[in-house]
């Protein structure tokens, strides 16, 4: 027997008969009704891939039983078909949401090919869905890997935000992520099923950006042989996502600003006005305060564009997280590549948290490809590390303010011995007896802090 559960209608029980014996002699499975209550009932209680309807239903309409379908079982595909055929009748027809007309009498090859259309279709939606799925676990919260507390908090933001239509800024260092964020936003929102568009402002001219954005008519410039649909009007009903936009110049950054403010543009070298229902997120890498203040970016703009800001840290803020994505991206090469590699080994862990990563998340992954391709083990050691990681030093341990373990505890340390000094009126055998350390290791320690009684003593006189 064929796929496909079939539901034929028709008021016409010879008609109705005939058509069902011939479709199930050609595989499929078959229910009849020959009247709309009768139809309503088949479709309430049956997931049927497909209905071929009768226009006409004696004191009802195949309208009617279209209707009800795109109602209560949006997902069923069905076929009109009339005795009675015409080009407005068709059209109709297809605006009511119907896959197909047909006219009668049908010729039985014309409905075959109708129906296994059809069939196919609903295949190919379903397929759509289900890649669509894999989407979500691509580029959605879920593939967004992260432990640290902050990473934590953006999640959460990214939650809460994900359904309004509030304009987002992404910033932090390169590599941090931000398009990965962008695109998780996108696949937790309302706008999931329409497009996720990315421009990388940076990468284009001035000229050549806005006709990205807005489109072009036919001889707008040089080379405009048609018109262009832009980057906002393909992301209509979806997200745009601006990537780079501290590089966009003076007159960019007013067109931007109105498109913000009214969803409005015009295309370059045209005059008729588009309105679109686009969700903007923006992202840069620069500090857009001071660009505001050194006058390179306008400040409308930029609190046009910060009503939510979704700052990411960089992957030295947040070493307990490399495990975990080094990890994430073990797997996925793993997958990848159909190389047997299980995992790391310690001392490649711990030089991986001793690195400061300049290149971020990017470069991390980087790294884990790099050594799953070339390693030849089933445990990445710190031998598969490049150089630059296997010799980071210690102290250069990340801490979550971003400074290293030995900065980020001279404050403190220096606090405490500096309290028990003057506690001791500045006596260093009974400070050291105080602090359970020997007379040498506090002196060094008072030399590289800066702990001078006369400099103290000074510091405070200034205030400091």
């Amino acid at each position: 027997m064929k796929e496909g559960k079939l539901l034929l209608v028709d008021d016409d029980r010879h008609v109705l008969d005939s058509m069902a014996s011939w479709l199930r002699e050609q595989g499929f499975h078959v229910d009849v009704a020959d009247s709309f209550d009768v139809a309503t009932s088949c479709i309430d209680d049956t997931d049927y891939d497909l209905a071929i309807v009768d226009i006409r239903l004696g004191d009802r309409d195949g309208f009617d039983l279209l209707a009800y379908c795109c109602e209560h079982r949006p997902g069923l595909t069905v076929i009109l078909i009339t005795g009675y055929g015409t080009v407005e009748t068709g059209v109709e027809a297809l605006r009511a949401g119907a896959f197909d007309l047909l006219t009668k009498p049908l010729l039985d090859q014309e409905l075959l090919m109708s129906i296994e259309r059809a069939l196919s279709q609903r295949t190919v939606i379903a397929e759509n869905k289900n890649l669509k799925a894999q989407l979500d676990t691509r580029f959605g919260l879920d593939n967004v890997v992260g432990h640290d507390i902050r990473m934590q908090k953006i999640f959460e933001m990214i939650e809460s935000i994900a359904d309004t239509r509030a304009t987002v800024l992404i910033t932090g260092e390169s590599g941090t992520g931000k398009s990965m964020i962008a695109r998780a936003i996108h696949r937790r929102s309302e706008r999931r099923e329409g497009p996720f568009i990315e421009v990388a402002c940076g990468a284009l001219p001035e000229t050549l950006l806005e006709s990205e954005l807005f489109g072009h008519v036919a001889g707008a410039f040089t080379g405009a042989t048609g018109n262009k649909t832009g980057k906002f009007m393909q992301a209509d009903k979806g997200t745009i996502f601006l990537d780079e936009i501290g590089t966009a110049s003076a007159s960019m950054q007013v067109k931007m600003l109105r498109v913000l403010q009214d969803f409005q543009f015009e295309q370059v070298g045209g005059t008729k006005t588009f309105d679109v229902d686009t969700r903007v997120i923006l992202a840069t890498n620069e500090d857009l305060a001071t660009a505001v203040e050194e006058g390179r970016f306008r400040q409308d703009l930029f609190y046009r564009i910060n009503v939510i800001n979704i700052e990411l840290p960089a992957l030295r803020q947040r070493q307990t997280d490399i495990p975990v994505l080094a990890q994430f991206f073990l797997e996925k090469m793993r997958k990848e590549s159909g190389k047997q590699v299980d995992g790391f080994s310690p001392d490649a862990i711990q030089a991986m948290q001793r690195y400061s990563w300049p290149g971020n998340v990017r470069e991390l992954q980087n790294v884990i490809e790099r050594a799953v391709l070339l390693g030849r083990s089933t445990m990445i050691g710190v031998e598969d590390l490049s150089a630059t990681i296997r010799s980071a030093p210690a102290s250069a341990i990340p801490t979550a303010a971003g400074r290293t373990l030995k900065e980020a505890l001279a404050g403190p340390e220096r606090q405490i011995i500096l309290e028990v000094l003057e506690s001791n009126n500045w006596n260093r055998n009974a400070t050291a007896d105080s602090l359970g350390i020997n007379r040498t290791t506090l002196y060094k320690k008072m030399k590289r802090l800066g702990l001078d009684e006369t400099n103290v003593a000074r510091a405070s006189g200034m205030g400091l």
